[in-house]
């Protein structure tokens, strides 16, 4: 399965990010300007970008900057680090000043691969010339001559590059670049599977059927599938799966419709209790969220905080995040069902904040425990940087799918399938 990845330009003030970027897209994505500080908050474009594939391109506030708002506009940089996949650097020298090399050492303890872009090479050319940077001096020197003969010691980085948005410069060279560093990265990712691997295993001697339970209720969404559900069919699809989609409503007649037990039963994790008491205990149970849990990276983090549910206390805190930001119906299962089942089973009455979309706070310290979504609109990054912000502050953070199979006595049947 191909996800898009996201690609983030960084770099000072004016270093010329947002030309780069338009460049790299021929199109205006960015506003351009000579005014300092233009780009006031990230900006993100979405698109196929060949011939690469489908991107997330997003252009950042210089590191640099000294506006009244220059600290709120670097700290909105900075989290743009946590769903970066591939980090551009852009600069105007490659003698690099200590802003541009703290940034860098922020990718590299992130280990994230990165260029350097030494941008306004300008020489007069009106085109790619699409030409191979030239290193001078030793065989190990990452000295490099610019396109007007100016030769420059450079820092010692195999992926430094000189380009000009300008004149264009080396920009198909810097889309190579960038194209190799995607392959690897999604060919891992093609490589991964959000359920196919366990459907597989499940049904080598027997059927091929996976039932996806989807309720169709005042808290869905109006005339569409959610990602985790549109994800697992299309991967069931590819693979020559048989999935069969019911409601929570609809499970009892679809079963019985079936010649055979299915290899597999993937409900909504709100569905699970009634789920659970329908479905024979000997046919495989799990859910979307909790597929989407071992997908990000976030299994094992989540199945040792879910053990908190069963400590917790009047006046404990609890976070429930969700990774998107959405119209709120009534019988929300982040806000409404959530707090409800957690009261009913903890016998107490905590304290719930909740956070969505990019409103994943910084000091999580107050918290006894986090409830997290399935983080299908965050890329895998993003979640595990999430996951580690939390171990880091010695705060256990679960996922929805673990807490209510937890709170709903099913845990271990819904954690089998995965074994």
């Amino acid at each position: 399965m191909l996800e898009r990845i996201t690609i983030s330009f960084f770099g000072r003030t004016n270093a010329g990010k947002s030309s780069l970027i338009n460049a790299v897209t021929s199109q205006d994505v960015s506003i351009v300007s000579d005014i300092p500080g233009t780009t006031t908050d990230p900006v993100k474009k979405v698109m196929e970008l060949l011939p690469l594939g489908p991107v997330t391109m997003i252009d950042t506030p210089g590191l640099d900057d000294q506006t009244e708002l220059g600290d709120a506009r670097i700290e909105k940089t900075m989290r743009i680090l946590d769903s970066t996949q591939i980090a551009v650097l852009v600069t105007e020298s490659p003698l690099l000043s200590e802003t541009e090399k703290e940034i860098i050492a922020q990718f590299e303890k992130r280990k994230l691969p990165y260029l350097v872009c030494v941008n306004k090479c300008d020489n007069g050319s009106k085109s790619d010339n699409g030409g191979e940077l030239t290193a001078a001096g030793s065989e190990n020197s990452c000295a490099q001559e610019t396109p007007d003969g100016t030769v420059y010691p450079g820092e010692a980085f195999e992926n430094l590059i000189f380009v000009s948005a300008k004149t264009g410069f080396n920009i198909r060279l810097l889309k190579e670049k960038i194209g190799e560093i995607y392959a690897k990265l999604s060919g891992g990712l093609e490589k991964k599977s959000l359920v196919w691997d366990l459907v597989a295993k499940l049904s080598a001697s027997g059927s091929r059927v996976v039932v996806l339970v989807i309720p169709v209720d005042e808290a869905a969404p109006k005339d569409r599938l959610i990602l985790p559900q549109q994800m697992v069919l299309r991967e069931l699809i590819e693979h020559g799966a048989l999935p069969l989609c019911c409601t929570p409503e609809t499970l009892t007649s679809s079963l019985e419709a079936l010649s055979a037990p299915p290899s597999l039963v993937i409900t909504d994790s709100q569905a699970f209790g009634k789920v659970n008491a329908l479905l024979p205990p000997e046919i495989p149970l799990t859910s979307f969220s909790i597929l989407m849990a071992r997908y990000k990276g976030t299994l094992q983090a989540s199945l040792e905080g879910v053990a908190v549910l069963d400590s917790i206390k009047d006046g404990d805190k609890i976070l429930i995040s969700e990774g998107c930001t959405h119209h709120r119906q009534c019988g929300d299962i982040g806000t409404v069902k959530l707090p409800a089942w957690i009261r009913s089973y903890c016998k107490a009455e905590p304290v719930f904040e909740f956070s969505s979309g990019q409103g994943f706070p910084e000091d999580l310290s107050s918290f006894r425990l986090i409830i997290h979504c399935g983080g299908c609109m965050l890329n895998e990054n993003e979640m595990q940087s999430r996951a580690r912000h939390a171990k880091e502050q010695k705060v256990p953070l679960t996922n929805y799918g673990m807490a209510i199979a937890k709170m709903n006595g099913i845990l271990p049947r819904s954690l089998a399938p995965l074994e």
